[in-house]
Order: C-alpha cells, then sequence, then structure tokens
C-alpha cells in the first residue's frame, strides 16, 4: 500500500540496516537570544534514544551498534545525527563529527538531520568529503503552509526549504523531508499540497509525524489552556491516507507516527501505540482500496492531456 522505507534500504544495500542516533553538543538558531524555538519542541528536542551528547561520536555509535546487532540481528548501520540542528556548528567540527561517524565498522550511510535554513556550501562540501558513506540530509519541513509555518514559530518558510532542496541537488545526497500533517491551523488541504511540494521536489524519503505536544513548550500552554486542539485520530488517519495517495510512489515513507516516550508529553497519538495506529491505517487504505501515489497525476504537464 505504501513503499516502506525498510524495503528502500533492503532495495538499495541488499539486507537489513538500521540506524544508530547520534547526539550532538549543539542547539538550533530558533533557539537564540532566549527564543524558546519552535512551538512544539521542547528542551531535550529529539533524540529521546540518544546517549548523551558529552559522549564522543565514536563512542556513542559503537555503544548503541552492540546493543542493537545484538537485539535485532542487524549488521550494517547509518549514523544519524539526529537531534536539533546539525548543521548549526562551525564547519571544522561538523567535519570532525563526521569523521568519527565515518571511521565506525560497518556504517554504510551518514544521515544528517537539520533545518532548510541551515544549509551552506562550506557543510555541503565537508559532507562531500566524507568518502564510500552513502550521504542523507534530513529536512524539517513540517508543512507546506507558510502562515502555519509563521504561526509555530518555525523561523523559517517554504522558500528556504525550496532553496536547501536545490543545493542539495547539486551535490547529489539524498533528502528526507519531515512532515507533521496535524498542526493546528492546518486542513486536510495542507497535508495534500505539501504531498504534492516534497513530490515535485523529487525528495527521496518522508517522515510523517503525528503532532506530539511536549512538556513545558508553548504549543503544551496552549494545549492545556484551550487555546488549540489537536484534531481526532480519525481525521489524522484521512489526512495520511490524503497525504499518500498524492505522494510520489517511488518516495519510501520512513514514518508514520510519532514516537515519543509517555512522560515526555502531555498528548501523544491519542493514548494508541505507533503499531495500532499503524494497522488502522493499513486496515482503512484496504477498505478504500487505495495506495500511495493513486493520484500523483499532477506533474509534467498535466492539463495537457485534455487537449
Amino acid at each position: 500500500m505504501f513503499y516502506s522505507y525498510a524495503d528502500y534500504l533492503k532495495n538499495k544495500y541488499g539486507q537489513k540496516v538500521y540506524k544508530l542516533p547520534v547526539n550532538l553538543p549543539i542547539t538550533c538558531p530558533n533557539r537564540l537570544n532566549k527564543n524558546r524555538g519552535c512551538d512544539f519542541c521542547s528542551e531535550k528536542g529529539t533524540g529521546f534514544e540518544a546517549l548523551k551528547n558529552s559522549v564522543p561520536v565514536k563512542e556513542q555509535l559503537l555503544k548503541t551498534r552492540e546493543l542493537i546487532e545484538n537485539k535485532y540481528n542487524v549488521h550494517k548501520f547509518i549514523a544519524y545525527f539526529q537531534n536539533y540542528t546539525n548543521t548549526f556548528l562551525p564547519v571544522r567540527d561538523f567535519r570532525k563529527y563526521l569523521e568519527e561517524a565515518a571511521d565506525v565498522p560497518d556504517i554504510v550511510g551518514i544521515s544528517v538531520s537539520t533545518r532548510p535554513d541551515c544549509i551552506g556550501r562550506e557543510h555541503l562540501e565537508a559532507l562531500k568529503a566524507v568518502r564510500d558513506k552513502n550521504i542523507t540530509v534530513e529536512l524539517g519541513l513540517q508543512t507546506a503552509n507558510y502562515h502555519t509555518l509563521a504561526q509555530i514559530n518555525r523561523g523559517h518558510t517554504l522558500a528556504e526549504y525550496i532553496d536547501a532542496v536545490l543545493q542539495i541537488r547539486e551535490y547529489g545526497f539524498e533528502i528526507c523531508t519531515h512532515v507533521i500533517l496535524n498542526l493546528p491551523g492546518d486542513t486536510t488541504e495542507d497535508a495534500v499540497e505539501t504531498a504534492k511540494i516534497v513530490s515535485a521536489l523529487h525528495t527521496d524519503t518522508v517522515k510523517a509525524h503525528s503532532l506530539y505536544i511536549a512538556k513545558n513548550t508553548r504549543l503544551c500552554e496552549a494545549f492545556e489552556n484551550g487555546t488549540i486542539s489537536v484534531c481526532k485520530k480519525e481525521e489524522y488517519i484521512e489526512r495520511l491516507i490524503l497525504f499518500l495517495e498524492y505522494l510520489s510512489p517511488d518516495i519510501a515513507v520512513e514514518r508514520l507516527f510519532s514516537r515519543v516516550p509517555e512522560d515526555e508529553a502531555v498528548f501523544s497519538n491519542w493514548g494508541t501505540s505507533w503499531w495500532k495506529l499503524k494497522s488502522e491505517l493499513l486496515e482503512e487504505m484496504k477498505r478504500k482500496e487505495t495506495f500511495q501515489g493513486k493520484n500523483f497525476h499532477y506533474l509534467s504537464g498535466a492539463a495537457l492531456r485534455y487537449l
């Protein structure tokens, strides 16, 4: 029904591959000058499964690799620079961290998570200098609706995302785009338009997150005082199905729902586990007889078919 990231990796590497999180001692440009960052982002960021950022990169990867290899019988790995904005640091430091990760045995790829407004030539050149590793840049777009981006204090608009994708494409790196399909203020139409934007720009993979509300955030304050609400589970699944229908079938889907420790959030996945939500999604897609790319017929001069 959809092109899974697991299948994408198996097709690429011929075997299972697992991402190992890396946590760097960094922050985000949206947290400077006493700014609290995006409305949904907690002080801890998103590296819930990572080791402390005081642990050297190589040691983080070796320790996590040992656990994962024994648990899942996986022997190839991707070093995933996950938490905060991993290109928001001096290029000399960025290069050093990349070299440490590349030096770990059986690391076949390096994935760097960052913001669209933190993509520059020097950092892309540093990534280019990494030899014999597949490079992926993960961009947090969240939504194609620039009004919503402003409302959640994202600190960038759609234009910066487009610019970042065009720059990264010049270097031939793969691109993963992160989206949140039920941000306050967004509609079903925004979910569709977001799918169309990432498809038109030929992102390689996509992570769809269901909105969770982390503690001690502006979004948490608004949620608790009733200023905002979260759409019902059934509506999110409807948005997710539409997103997949308009998404290019060549784009691998790495995630469908958020995963966050319960003690870190005041709201997450309607009190349901992500794998149960996935089952509900697949059942609904089966009932509707739909699939990823069903409505992917809007590019390449689509209106010319009426001639």
